[in-house]
């Protein structure tokens, strides 16, 4: 029987404009088991994003519940603070997000000490730049590497946090369409090989029937979540 890892209830995400309230959620459930893989699908500004960061702990519900292996899900503000890893999530955003002045090695090497990350399960940063195919790139900026190369080394950044729950946000939006096949399924090995849980946000259906499960959004609202088939 899987291990239920995040659970919402109701959850709404409402921001205040010119005094009106506008939901970017609007009565959430989501439940997700740990080993998934899971693509949040839907057009832009159908509440994918948010949801994510929802998952994540980067934005709080306005109302509702938010769980994590059924206790309530921390601020990833509040994680930080308590200087240990109560909820080990990690991110893949659209475009690297590199820090521009360190090369691969240490973009990968400065993640994983602010994460707090360490222990024998926790990879060294050459070797996981290596386990994405970057072994010959420790030394090279951003600005040296393509668009994948860059992403490979992000992908390796949030692998170096260990992390139970991976979460990606339109990974390959800013590559060409081969390029983001290779990223995804570098994704998908490393998965295999190192157990943990994934969701996606996506807006296409190719990348969305790659997983386990699409739920799809529109206007914060879930229309549907159903298993894909082979």
């Amino acid at each position: 029987m899987s291990e239920r890892l995040l659970e919402l209830d109701a959850v709404v995400v409402a921001h205040a404009t010119a005094g009106t309230e506008v939901r970017a959620l609007d009565g959430v459930d989501f439940a997700l088991d740990a080993g998934e893989s899971v693509a949040l699908w839907g057009p832009s500004g159908s509440g994918k994003t948010t949801l994510l960061h929802v998952l994540g702990g980067l934005v709080p519900p306005t109302r509702g519940r938010a769980l994590w292996r059924g206790e309530p899900l921390l601020p990833i503000q509040t994680v930080a603070e308590l200087g240990h890893r109560t909820q080990r999530v990690a991110y893949v955003f659209q475009g690297s997000k590199l820090l521009p002045t360190l090369t691969a090695y240490e973009n990968v090497a400065f993640a994983r000490w602010a994460s707090g990350t360490n222990g024998h399960r926790a990879h060294s940063p050459d070797e996981l730049l290596g386990m994405v195919g970057l072994a010959a790139k420790l030394d090279a900026l951003p600005g040296e590497l393509s668009g994948g190369e860059a992403q490979r080394v992000a992908i390796a950044r949030a692998l170096g946090q260990t992390p139970e729950l991976l979460l990606c946000d339109e990974p390959t939006g800013q590559l060409d369409s081969d390029t983001g096949t290779r990223v995804l399924d570098l994704i998908d090995a490393l998965r295999e090989e190192l157990g943990f849980t994934l969701v996606t946000a996506t807006h296409d259906i190719g990348v969305a029937r790659r997983y386990d499960r699409i739920v799809e959004l529109e206007d914060g609202h879930v229309l549907a979540a159903e298993a894909v088939t082979a």
